[in-house]
Parts: C-alpha cells; sequence; structure tokens
C-alpha cells in the first residue's frame, strides 16, 4: 500500500487508543502554561530525565505570573542538571513578556507564540495543538524521524530541502480533528516503535505503507545530520572555602552555562594559581588538586580541573562585583552546572570521599556524562 500524508490519522490513531502514553506528567490538565514548560523542557531531552524537573517546576511555579515574579537564582537551581540553561532563561524572559503584553496568558496564534523568547514553530504549534486542539504541525525529532521513514525523505532534517519537504508532510498529515491525540500519536510513535536504532517495524501501524522500510533502508533513513567533529576543551575552577562558604561567581548571562553560579575559571594551572594568590595572599592556609572530571556536552568534551583553597578562619570575606560568598549547607539553592553540584555536593558531604584525595597530574578525567 502505497501511503499519503492524509492517510496517517486513520492508521495511527486506533494504534494510539491502544498503546499511546497517556501518563506523563503533563497531560493531566494540559493547559497552554503546562504544554509550553514541558515542549521547552523535551527539547533535546529523553521524556524520563524532564519528569520530575517538570513536577517539581510546575509544583514551584504553576503558573506564568509565578515564573514572571521568581528570582533567577530560584528558576535555575530548579533547572540545574536539566542542561541547555538558555531554556530557563527564555522562559523567565517569556512569562515576563506575557505579563506586560498579554494579560498574563499565553497567546493562542502562532505567529505570536512565536515571537516568544526560545519559541520556534513547532514548539508554538505544540502548545496549540495539545492545549487547544488547533490544527497546527509539529516537527520535533521523533516526528521528523517516522516522516522521513513513511515517506523516505532523502535530505537530512537540517539541510534547507529536507527541512521544507518534512514541513509540507508534516501539515498535510495533521487532521481537521483530534488534532491533540494525533500530535501525541505521532510523537508516541517516534518515541517508543520508530526508534533511532533498533525500530520494532513488526509493531508499527505504519509499516504497511513505510517506504524505507519497503526498500530496506530503514537504517539509513532519516539522513545523518551534519555534524562538526567533537572537541576537546579543558579549564581549571578554582574552589575558594571559608567557614564552610565558597566563593562563587555568577556567569555571564549568555554562553555555557549563562547565569549559573560557578567557581571562577581559567585557562592553566598559572592563571589559577595567580588568582588565588593576587586575591587571598597569605589567608590561604592550604591548597590541594583534585582529580579531574570530563563534562559531555553535545558538541564538545570539557575536562575540569579543580583546585581547593581553604583560607584561614580570619581570612577575607571581601565579594566583589559578580562574586558571592555560598553557604555549602544550602548550596542546592543557586543554579549551578552539573558538574559542579557534583563537586560541591562531595566537599560538602564527604570529608574523606575521593573527591577530598589528590591525584598525579597525570590522572585520568573522571567521565561525567550530563549534557549542559
Amino acid at each position: 500500500m502505497s501511503m499519503t500524508p492524509p492517510m496517517l490519522a486513520d492508521a495511527l490513531l486506533p494504534w494510539f487508543g491502544a498503546h499511546g502514553r497517556r501518563d506523563l506528567p503533563w497531560q493531566a490538565n494540559p493547559t497552554p502554561y503546562r504544554v509550553w514548560i514541558s515542549e521547552v523542557m523535551l527539547q533535546q531531552t529523553q521524556v524520563e530525565t524532564v519528569k520530575p524537573f517538570f513536577e517539581r517546576f510546575v509544583e514551584r511555579f504553576p503558573d506564568v505570573a509565578s515564573l514572571a515574579r521568581a528570582p533567577q537564582d530560584e528558576v535555575m537551581s530548579l533547572w540545574s542538571g536539566l542542561g541547555y540553561y538558555a531554556r530557563a532563561r527564555n522562559l523567565t524572559r517569556g512569562a515576563e513578556e506575557i505579563i506586560a503584553r498579554h494579560g498574563g496568558r499565553l497567546p493562542e496564534t502562532l505567529d505570536e507564540l512565536m515571537e516568544l523568547p526560545g519559541i520556534g514553530r513547532s514548539t508554538a504549534g505544540a502548545i496549540l495543538a495539545l492545549a487547544l486542539g488547533q490544527r497546527h504541525p509539529i516537527l520535533d525529532g521523533n516526528v521528523k524521524r517516522v516522516l522521513a521513514r513513511v515517506f523516505q525523505v532523502e535530505e537530512a532534517s537540517d539541510t534547507a530541502a529536507g527541512a521544507k519537504q518534512l514541513w509540507a508532510l508534516a501539515l498535510d498529515g495533521t487532521p481537521q480533528a483530534r488534532v491533540a491525540e494525533y500530535t501525541q500519536a505521532m510523537m508516541d510513535l517516534g518515541a517508543t516503535i520508530c526508534t533511532r536504532s533498533n525500530p520494532i517495524c513488526g509493531r508499527c501501524p505504519l509499516a504497511s505503507g513505510c517506504r524505507a522500510l519497503a526498500a530496506g533502508r530503514v537504517a539509513e533513513i532519516p539522513a545523518a545530520r551534519r555534524r562538526s567533529p567533537r572537541r576537546l576543551k579543558q579549564t581549571h575552577m578554582v574552589f575558594t572555602l571559608s567557614q564552610d562558604r565558597v566563593l562563587l561567581e555568577r556567569r555571564p548571562p549568555r554562553g555555557i552555562w549563562g547565569g549559573l553560579w560557578a567557581p571562577p575559571e581559567f585557562p592553566d594551572e598559572d592563571a589559577a594559581l595567580a588568582f588565588a594568590a593576587s586575591r587571598f595572599g597569605p589567608t590561604v592556609t592550604a591548597s590541594r588538586r583534585l582529580p579531574p572530571v570530563r563534562h559531555v556536552f553535545t558538541h564538545f568534551d570539557l575536562d575540569i580541573e579543580p583546585w581547593v583553597f581553604e583560607l584561614k578562619e580570619s581570612g577575607s570575606r571581601v565579594a566583589e562585583g559578580d562574586f558571592r560568598w555560598h553557604e555549602l549547607a544550602s548550596i542546592d539553592a543557586v543554579g549551578l552546572p552539573a558538574p559542579v553540584a557534583r563537586l560541591l555536593e562531595e566537599l560538602r558531604n564527604g570529608q574523606d570521599g575521593s573527591v577530598r584525595q589528590a591525584r598525579p597530574r597525570s590522572g585520568r578525567p573522571r567521565p561525567v556524562a550530563v549534557s549542559g
């Protein structure tokens, strides 16, 4: 059978009724606000990872107004560990704009939603389709994969030609009725059946019309996206401790870990030691180098060389500019990059833990495979 886009819904909706996911936390009371939060969290992040973050986030910020007036540190602390922190900053900015320009309610048109920070066509379409039942296509990673295989799209999705073809297929396939169910069904099929590797074609409701399956090319489609070679970077972090406090610096609002709190960073050992000597001088009573940590980002790896400096009880407590002293006991209250949070937890709790033991310079990094 040769399948056309308008035939997708008739084949897919019965499968969704029997096998679709209905217990995701954002499916309960799918308001535009809750769908917005979930769709932003799900960008480049797996469902199982998102679930606990979503539940904590909407419990603390149940609506646009509470998010708009939230302190940045509180928002970032609830996002810490989820990665891609620009998403959290965009949510806060978006909430502020919704209050200022839309009376505290998410816009209900595609164009107005896309004017908000961090909301593109697919996210806007998902909000309107899942929360309001409006007929708008979406094109997240799962939907791209399903459409590319069923209709044997040869071009990669990150090319202009590939994106144009996939958007056209997505629009033609979106039905006039039961839009929310269809949209969720497409995402569920890609997440559970038409997976990136080892798809379960024998259980797919679209198998009889799938052109990639008929051609024996499921493993080749979708075409691989263009990727730059992975790079390895290195940084030296200086953890300064004094009376159960640690000196941290708020990072610039843009870039990696933007807006989070982290120890000052330096390109090499000499610069790190020079910083400690110039700022603290003779107040330093002990210093040690900790085992290196490797942090995995999407496009590069970062080797972190942590240094710990302990100050005398009477040492200087002056924190200027973007520097602040933070209590180790309540460090979870601020937004921290995942590897920094892990190191600080070990410093706080593990007097004799592995992070306390210096390792020779030749020591191999401990991997920390968390994005963002």
